[in-house]
């Protein structure tokens, strides 16, 4: 359980992120590309390519199921709304999450406010959890808070350009948004805050973030190649997968995570 004082660290971490002026517009930039620009332009990539176009017939070949009375525009946008976009719903918690485990330990050391945090009346590793938790709730947010933005903007797009309603499927989002983005995060977060109570300044401690970045890439590479759609099944695998390599990292860390560490 969290005690009150985790509490405060935590929402003192969440506070500081938002209203810093440097960091904060950091945080928006990634959300904002991956819930309104690139959603707007795959959806008008889908309504207004010609069916007679070779683009067309390239978008189309995604779709592998068409019977011949299906409308084959209306399941090309099924399949970037709900096997494409959500891919970018791994890499926006993942970013935003990044923005904040990195300057944990960092940012305390830069304000040399990290003896003061050492001082609070709770052990190390209630410490090295309350900096994972601020990191992950800030995450979550963020990632929620695009979603939202993105059911919006799809919605009145289609309305405006095709007269149609947004179709989500269900499952595949709730396993992206409930199951396998909180456990990116964590994965990212554990290694990235282990790494920000070694790191002397926030860009040493962000290059651990980046060989997260590579699987996901080649999993994106994979929905826009028609390799790999992603589907509910998948990705509670996955989330599995990645919630169990995270508590093992995390047990690791807080094994090792010392007043040494901190201070050197």
């Amino acid at each position: 359980m969290v005690n009150s004082t985790q509490k405060a660290i935590i929402k003192k971490d969440v506070k500081t992120i938002m209203f810093n002026k440097r960091l904060f517009p950091v945080l928006l930039i990634v959300p904002f590309m991956f819930s309104v620009v690139m959603p707007i332009i795959f959806v008008c990539m889908a309504i207004f390519t010609p069916e007679s176009s070779d683009d067309f017939r390239q978008l189309l070949s995604l779709v592998t199921a068409l019977g011949p009375n299906d409308d084959m525009r209306q399941a090309l946008l099924d399949i970037i709304i709900n096997s494409m976009l959500p891919v970018f719903f791994i890499i926006i918690p993942i970013m935003a999450s990044s923005v904040m485990a990195a300057s944990s330990f960092v940012g305390e050391k830069e304000k040399r406010t990290l003896e003061t945090l050492l001082y609070s009346p709770i052990t190390l590793k209630q410490i090295f959890q309350s900096k994972i938790f601020a990191s992950l709730a800030l995450s979550m947010i963020v990632t929620f808070a695009s979603f939202i933005v993105m059911v919006i903007v799809l919605q009145l797009t289609l309305m405006v350009l095709n007269g149609s309603n947004l179709s989500i499927n269900i499952a595949s989002w709730a396993s992206i948004l409930i199951l396998l983005a909180p456990s990116m995060s964590l994965l990212a977060i554990t290694l990235i805050v282990n790494g920000s109570a070694k790191s002397q300044t926030v860009e040493e401690s962000q290059q651990r973030s980046v060989f997260l970045i590579i699987p996901i890439i080649l999993l994106l590479i994979g929905q826009f190649t028609g390799i790999l759609l992603v589907n509910a099944l998948l990705l509670i695998v996955l989330s599995a997968i990645f919630l169990i390599i995270a508590l093992l990292l995390m047990k690791k860390a807080e094994k090792k995570f010392n007043y040494e560490t901190l201070l050197n």
